[in-house]
């Protein structure tokens, strides 16, 4: 796989596993706070690594602030994205709106 499409897959894979690290304990309100910390830093792990990874196989293609971006910007949706399938909470049109213009954002940016 390329650089130029591994990198981006890698990083919006990393936003995904970071929005159900902050996120995802929520729907298990009866867990104690402790075994929901521990869940959340299981998953904090193998987002690092993919995080570290995608960005030092993207140096070079990518500047740090492009991915930076894409990092940063992909984990605004992945969080809404499940805060809306894994809780159930509703989207606005106001928000898919903000949530549409930011995936332009990072057209913009990356491309």
């Amino acid at each position: 796989m390329s650089t130029a499409i591994g990198v981006p897959l890698l990083l919006l894979l990393s936003s995904v596993v970071m929005a159900l690290a902050w996120l995802g304990h929520l729907r298990f309100m009866h867990w104690r706070f402790g075994v929901a910390l521990g869940a959340s830093w299981f998953l904090v792990l193998p987002e690092y690594f993919l995080n570290v990874f995608a960005t030092r196989w993207g140096h070079g293609v990518y500047t740090g602030a492009q991915m930076a971006s894409l990092n940063l910007s992909s984990g605004v949706i992945c969080v809404a994205l499940v805060s809306h399938f894994v809780l159930g909470e509703e989207l606005a049109r106001r928000q898919l709106l903000g949530f549409g213009l930011m995936i332009v954002s990072i057209g913009l940016i990356v491309l």
